[in-house]
């Protein structure tokens, strides 16, 4: 059955059950259909023209008033209608009647039958509301499942149009059971197999043999069938006219026939107007699915905003201007509930066909502004519906235009179509888009209003993954930049660059890092480590390794023996990963590096003299977490100038590549001269990044060794007698003054005393020694051979000790103790003063 036309085709059906007569002709095509949706509050959303003719009421009343009010709600019939309908009255009693599914009782599609008193037809409703009509209806019900509002589809029927009584025959019971035979006959009836072979051509997609499983059904159980097609679907939407595949399939076969028999075919009627709906509805499901090419090329939130909003002017709309929760542009997460009139919304777009600059100063892009309650803005945000104005009057446009201060609107919007679609995805408003047309083009109306939702769904599907994509790029990025280490470009007797590349397929995360601690006599440990695999656990594991490191570095272990202690930790911590390690200590004053290698690649050595680049020589090692395995720490003389470079194997390995092409680009490109380590790594980064293919992240660090002049280091070997207290400050305060460093004197003489004091107190037998470095800051460090490290305590007024490292830890610009090989150095820093 279909909305359209009643013409069918006659087949001899068989005679009925009992009968003896000779069979009358049934119908099998189509009838016109009544479609009506209710909604969750049991409201007619949805009235067909058919359902007008059918149940006698306009459209225009029909919306909006109670379901049960104006469909038959019971299968049972009048007393007065017992005789003629009593052969029916086991079909009556099938199934719940219609009340069950309006009231919501069902979940499930049911199906009965009724007799109602309509209005008679007559060009005057008014005046024909006295005379009534009996009429024999037929309906379906089927529950609604999704987010919308609607709750409940029904088709009716008039069962008196399935027959075409070609002897003006009005007896509604014997025409019901000609057409219908199924109702009452049995599967042995012959003309079964005729009927299943007929139903193909009224639904094209069955076939014959699930017709004639159908058709046996019917006929065995004497009641209708539902059948769900998953290719043919029962319209939901405004009811636009549109002929079904299976109409305008019959129709193109009834011409053909008749064109292939000579006969002459006459266009009907009704085919032109359905032709027009039916171009109109086609060319907006064209739009959309143009429109649906065009946007969501990419998963970036500005770039998606902006082709949203291109997509629809001018041929949809004139003006287009979109709004977004401040959350979904800051690519955060946001409270769950309706928005309300404290949310500010973002205008993060506008397009429009008006002259150049007429909407910037008015609404610029950008602008953050909450919506009043009246406003259909907010009707719009906090339903989750489209709202249409069809024309934006003198008060509408002033009510908008007042929430604008000190700018007049009013011009822009006033006789203005407008229609503003939500954009949301997942039950959740993300925003919404404000659509105006020019008062020269049609008004926006009910299929404009259905397509602009669904534009609007689409759009805000697109902008959900674009929203989502951006909160976790920036969740993973927040997470990364934590645990990489902010390390100052300047260290003692170095210069230091770094770079981090995140993974370009494989995720923002990863396990790779690099770090660099500070470590007494003005050394600097230099690390860069890979944790293997990809992702938040790898991340997590590197945080592990890169902590355990500068721990281990605090206590000025060997290079070789901190990497068996690492491994010994990755053991405990687990089996799970293996990670890669590069751990050098560069000694300015010694021009030495000490590096241990554990499976990683080798770094590079640029020499300042000639400008050679090298891959250091080291010992492999096995990777971080096999265990049992020893690594060994190699000495490697360098000179003021010259530059290491470390980086993990992101940045050389290319897939279908061999590293060692990778590697001898990496020293090719670290020995270009550059004007500043940051060019450098930049240098680098081109010139290997370039060649395509990178999937996993890329850890880089770049020390320029400047070294320490002898003439820039200062030392002393102090007794163990409390004499030599005085002897200590006395030395400073000589070579502050021979360096010009005269305002540093006072100070560094006090403090000074004060680590020299102690660390007399509690030296066993070695001498303490005094040492001062001049670099970016005054270095001085006093070592003894107690292993025991003092720390900070609050003196009371009675005590005799504890105020000394509280004067140094005031005074000093930074200060702090380690342990080392022989006991423990105590150092402090002083800035130097600005020249």
């Amino acid at each position: 059955m279909e909305n359209g036309t009643d013409r069918g085709t006659e087949r001899d059906a068989p005679p009925r059950r009992g009968d003896g007569v000779a069979a009358e002709p049934a119908v099998v095509g189509r009838v016109p259909l009544a479609v009506v949706v209710v909604d969750r509050d049991g409201l007619v959303s949805h009235w067909s023209r058919g359902a007008g003719k059918l149940f006698g009421v306009p459209k225009a009343e029909a919306l909006g008033c109670s379901a049960v009010d104006l469909l038959p709600v019971s299968g049972a019939l009048p007393d007065d209608d017992v005789a003629p309908y009593g052969a029916f009255a086991p079909y009556d009693d099938l199934g719940p009647d219609l009340e069950s599914s309006l009231d919501g009782r069902l979940s499930y599609p049911a199906a009965g039958r009724a007799r109602l008193t309509v209005p008679a037809p007559g060009p005057d409703r008014a005046a024909s509301a006295d005379r009534h009509a009996r009429a024999d209806v037929l309906w379906w019900a089927y529950p609604l499942v999704g987010p919308g509002q609607e709750r409940l589809l029904v088709l009716a029927a008039d069962a008196a149009g399935l027959r075409q009584d070609e002897h003006g025959d009005d007896d509604t019971d014997m025409a019901f059971e000609r057409i219908a035979p199924g109702f009452a006959l049995h599967t042995d009836f012959p003309g079964a197999e005729q009927l299943a072979r007929r139903l193909p051509e009224i639904l094209p997609s069955m076939s014959v043999g699930e017709s004639a499983r159908i058709v046996a059904q019917v006929l065995e159980l004497g009641y209708p069938i539902l059948e769900f097609s998953q290719n043919d679907r029962v319209p939901v939407t405004p009811d636009w006219g549109v002929p079904r595949r299976a109409e305008r399939r019959a129709r193109r076969e009834r011409t053909a026939r008749a064109r292939a028999a000579g006969l002459p075919v006459a266009r009907e009627p009704a085919d032109v107007g359905e032709d027009l709906e039916y171009a109109a509805v086609r060319e907006h499901l064209e739009f959309l699915k143009e429109v649906s090419g065009h946007i969501g090329t990419s998963l970036d939130l500005s770039r998606t905003v902006v082709e949203v909003s291109r997509a629809v002017v001018p041929r949809f709309t004139d003006v287009a201007g979109t709004y977004l929760r401040e959350q979904v542009v800051a690519g955060e997460g946001f409270p769950d509930g309706v928005p309300d009139t404290t949310t500010l919304w973002h205008r993060v777009a506008l397009e429009h066909t008006d002259e150049p600059g007429r909407w910037d100063d008015v609404v610029p892009v950008g602008e953050a502004m909450p919506f009043p309650a009246h406003t259909p803005f907010f009707q719009c945000m906090t339903s989750g519906e489209p709202v249409l104005v069809p024309r934006i009057d003198e008060e509408t446009g002033h009510a908008i235009a007042a929430q604008f201060e000190k700018r007049d609107i009013r011009p822009l919007i006033t006789h203005r179509s407008m229609l503003v679609v939500p954009l949301k995805a997942r039950n959740v408003v993300l925003g919404f888009m404000i659509l105006l047309r020019h008062p020269e083009r049609p008004v926006f109306n009910d299929m404009d209003r259905v397509t602009g939702a669904e534009l609007a769904a689409r759009a805000g599907l697109v902008l959900d993954n674009a929203r989502m994509y951006t909160y976790q790029e920036s969740v993973a990025e927040t997470l990364q930049d934590s645990m990489l280490p902010h390390i100052p470009p300047r260290m003692a007797g170095c210069d230091i660059a770094t770079r981090y590349l995140p993974g370009t397929l494989l995720g923002r995360v990863g396990g790779d890092w690099f770090d660099s601690v500070k470590l007494p006599g003005a050394r600097t440990a230099l690390v860069v480590g890979d944790v293997m695999g990809h992702g938040l656990n790898s991340a997590a594991m590197m945080g592990q390794l890169r902590t355990a490191v500068q721990t281990m570095a605090a206590l000025d272990l060997p290079p070789a023996q901190l990497l068996r202690n690492l491994d010994d930790l990755a053991q405990r911590l687990g089996d799970t990963y293996l990670a890669t390690c590069l751990y050098a200590v560069y000694d300015p004053i010694a021009g030495e590096l000490d590096i241990a290698n554990a499976g990683h690649i080798p770094p590079v050595l640029v020499r300042a003299r000639d400008g050679r680049s090298e891959l250091l020589d080291l010992p492999t090692g096995a990777p971080i977490g096999v265990g049992g395995v020893p690594f060994e720490a190699v000495r490697v003389p360098v000179e003021p100038g010259d530059r290491l470079v470390m980086c993990t194997d992101g940045l050389v390995e290319v897939r279908g590549e061999d590293i060692e092409l990778g590697l001898a680009t990496l020293c090719e490109s670290a020995a270009h001269p550059a004007a500043s380590m940051d060019d450098a790594c930049d240098m680098i980064i081109r010139a290997l990044n370039t060649r395509g293919g990178r999937k996993d992240d890329v850890a880089l660090l770049m020390a320029r060794l400047n070294g320490v002049r002898p003439d820039d280091v200062a030392g002393w070997c102090l007794a163990l007698d409390p004499i030599e207290v005085g002897r200590a400050r006395a030395v400073v305060r000589e070579q502050l003054h021979a360096w010009g460093l005269h305002r540093l004197v006072h100070p560094a003489e006090l403090l000074v005393g004060e680590l020299v004091t102690n660390a007399l107190r509690h030296s066993h037998s070695r001498p303490v020694e005094l040492r001062l470095i001049r670099g970016d800051t005054l270095l001085c460090e006093v070592d003894d051979d107690d292993h025991e490290l003092p720390a900070l305590r609050d003196a009371g007024p009675c005590d005799e000790f504890g105020r000394g490292l509280r004067v140094v830890s005031t005074l000093a610009r930074e200060w702090g103790t380690s342990r080392t090989k022989t006991g423990k150095t105590v150092w402090f820093e002083l800035a130097l003063p600005r020249r």
